[in-house]
């Protein structure tokens, strides 16, 4: 076990590193302030043990109130392949969040950000909390366009309009064309798209093609 200080009287603990393959994962379990924080981080998405990656998940959602999964996605492949599995295995946005990086130091920053900020949320006032909890909302949006743009055909500006005229991913899969049409600016063959999408498996489990 490695324990390292940080900020905050902040100390970290790998409990956890294995490989599945060429694919490296590690739990961290930050405790801030008495308050225990999980991370899964996934270093490398290549060649990974998807299925095990995402039982654990499960698992350990159901141990830990405060739980983030960290993704390095350095290639535009490892983001489509991401986001098929993401939908493959029924992951609810947001619940637990998953943080999507570039690279592995990026993703040790994140990490230490999270975990700062939600140790400062204990520590301190709601008006912390209520900044920690803008964050995660903000990471929660990384994947809703992450998500909506992996649609062929959809664009930036149609995936703000998909939110703010109709929600979640969620709120879109159960939308019908006509209400996309009336409570967005996309185009019918726009709409039809995003119908289909999410009404037939072989588009959102397929690679995306540009």
């Amino acid at each position: 076990m490695c324990v390292v200080s940080v900020q905050i009287s902040i100390y970290f603990w790998l409990v956890r590193c294995s490989s599945f393959g060429s694919f490296y994962i590690q739990d961290i379990i930050f405790n801030c302030a008495g308050l225990s924080i999980a991370f899964i981080f996934l270093t490398n998405w290549d060649r990974c043990d998807v299925t095990s990656i995402f039982c654990r998940i499960e698992k350990l959602k159901q141990q830990f109130a405060h739980f983030y999964i960290i993704v390095t996605l350095s290639t535009r492949e490892q983001n489509d392949a991401f986001v098929r599995s993401y939908f493959k295995y029924g992951m609810e946005l947001g619940k637990p969040p998953f943080v999507l990086v570039h690279d592995v130091e990026m993703g040790f920053e994140k990490i230490v950000q999270i975990a700062h900020s939600r140790g400062a949320c204990k520590k301190h006032d709601a008006k912390s909390k209520l900044k920690a909890e803008r964050k995660q909302a903000v990471q929660g949006m990384d994947i809703f366009y992450r998500v909506v743009t992996s649609i062929p055909g959809i664009d930036n500006h149609d995936a703000n309009s998909l939110n703010q005229g109709i929600g979640s991913i969620e709120a879109i899969a159960k939308a019908s064309k006509e209400d996309i049409l009336e409570n967005t600016d996309l185009s019918v063959e726009k709409a039809d798209m995003v119908k289909r999408f999410f009404r037939d498996p072989k588009l959102h489990l397929s690679p995306k093609i540009s």
